[in-house]
């Protein structure tokens, strides 16, 4: 690593004043790529197995933490419990991703590990209401509190950690795997919240099986912490952090968050704003599928909850495996191209899709989350390679962080509770898809004012590569392509 910092430090003194040869490629070797790879997937799992949990187990929730005298209470206090966690996100992104980039990713991703792992694993532990009384949903609130602060700093520091070691030509299937961990998250989350329901007797699952799910939090964030405490920081990190940052080393280093957050807003806003943009329709279709799907089968369609959750469940488990596939695609294709087929096929087949829903059939539901399911591969196998290339290593992790949590708690985890309203305040049952049309056009507009970052190397980092002849690829492709110049990015 010693020989490659000192590659970096060359690299960084050049500027890119000439196209690069093999010996200025860094080499990354494949046993730290995968394990870095690894432990940053660990954590979207976990997160969104507490979502599918969350998600799967509210109605059971809702009679633990809070008063009987209301079911529709209730629900809605449980619902809004869960909602807070959203409106923090934006605040540990402010706070975790200037950090990352101030001290480095694996250290802010270890203190985000530990932090979700100890929210999760509070749930399990807190009294009931019938026990404690009205202390019961004040802690149920300061643990959800915990999880959507940590989770602000998770997902920023995760994609960049894994472009930042990714090689240049792979770097789109290795940030697929971080979008798998959070399906296989969410699938084995709703799974045992599934399992527990069908096996034990209701007064069990109240007193004490609900509880079985949060306490697995606890050994997964043990298991997540170790595989980070375990790895090297990132190339790019290092060889910034030997060339003295990007202020040119005139700011002293107790100014740099101050600097960060005027970097992030002043000098990189155009692709802050594209992050927004293309984070938008990626969550608005994960949220409709994941997060409202199941109420839209049972409230509208009239399909009973079991029901629902077995039919969103089984076409996640059927495209997940795509996620990896598109990912790899991306590498050889473009980012790009996958990207506007999923906004350009949100647009064209949102009304369809939810027409063929209502004519209330299984297997017209089915088909009908399964194209959703589709459409959102776009996205998840590619965005995780893209939005860490819209942004320079100095201020990458905060961009991500704060642009990210920006759309996702002002548009992906309103997506449930606007298309209920639609349907509410039109009366028209279809109003979910024309959401859902509306994020697609935001997404293929995004996309137009993003810059292709497949096979190139991060903007003002040096090539990355996995061996001797990847880097010899690597600098050929560089030298070929005009703009694969970091120095000639955006932003």
């Amino acid at each position: 690593m010693a020989a490659e910092t000192a590659r970096h430090g060359r690299w960084a003194r050049k500027r890119k004043r000439t196209r690069p040869t093999p010996e200025d490629v860094t080499l990354v070797e494949e046993p730290k790529l995968r394990k870095a790879v690894a432990a940053a997937a660990i954590g979207n799992t976990m997160e969104w197995f507490d979502f599918g949990v969350f998600s799967y187990i509210t109605v059971v929730i809702s009679q633990v933490f809070f008063p009987s005298s209301s079911p529709t209470a209730q629900l809605l206090s449980t619902f809004a419990t869960f909602a807070v966690a959203f409106l923090v996100r934006p605040l540990g992104g402010f706070f975790f991703g200037p950090l990352g980039d101030r001290i480095g990713r694996r250290k802010v991703l270890a203190i985000t590990m530990v932090t979700m792992a100890a929210g999760t694993f509070m749930i399990g532990l807190i009294p009931s209401y019938a026990t404690i009384g009205i202390w019961a949903p004040v802690l149920l609130l300061v643990a959800r509190l915990v999880q959507g602060f940590s989770t602000g700093g998770e997902y920023g520091g995760a994609t960049t950690f894994v472009a930042e070691f990714s090689p240049d030509r792979r770097r789109g299937f290795m940030g697929s795997w971080l979008e798998f961990g959070t399906l296989l998250g969410y699938s084995l989350g709703a799974a045992v919240v599934t399992v527990l329901t069908v096996s034990l007797p209701q007064d069990d699952l109240l007193s004490w099986g609900w509880r079985i799910p949060f306490l697995l939090g606890g050994p997964l964030g043990i298991i997540g912490l170790y595989l980070r405490f375990r790895l090297e920081e990132t190339p790019a990190f290092q060889q910034e952090d030997q060339a003295g940052g990007s202020s040119g080393g005139g700011s002293e280093q107790e100014s740099q968050p101050r600097n960060s957050y005027r970097e992030i807003f002043v000098d990189n806003f155009r692709p802050l704003l594209i992050c927004v943009g293309l984070v938008l329709v990626f969550n608005v279709t994960n949220y409709m599928l994941t997060a409202y799907m199941p109420t839209y089968l049972t409230v509208v369609l009239g399909f009973s909850h079991p029901q629902s959750l077995v039919l969103v469940l089984s076409a996640l488990l059927l495209v997940i495996g795509l996620v990896l596939r598109l990912g790899w695609r991306s590498d050889q294709w473009g980012r790009l191209p996958i990207t506007t087929v999923g906004s350009v096929a949100l647009v064209v087949l949102a009304l369809p899709i939810f027409l063929l829903m209502s004519l209330g059939h299984w297997w017209a539901v089915f088909l009908g989350i399964l194209v959703l399911g589709l459409i959102l591969v776009c996205f998840s196998s590619t965005l995780p390679s893209t939005i860490p290339a819209l942004f320079r290593t100095p201020v990458r992790y905060g961009g991500v962080s704060i642009g990210f949590n920006i759309s996702v708690a002002l548009f992906g985890g309103t997506t449930p509770l606007i298309s209920e309203a639609l349907i509410g305040f039109t009366g028209n049952t279809m109003s979910p898809a024309f959401l859902l049309m509306i994020a697609g056009v935001v997404g293929a507009v995004s996309v137009l004012f993003t810059r292709e970052s497949a096979r190139r190397s991060l903007p003002g980092s040096s090539p990355t590569a996995a061996s001797s002849a990847e880097a010899r690829k690597t600098a050929r492709d560089q030298r070929r392509d005009p703009g694969a110049d970091p120095e000639t990015d955006h932003s």
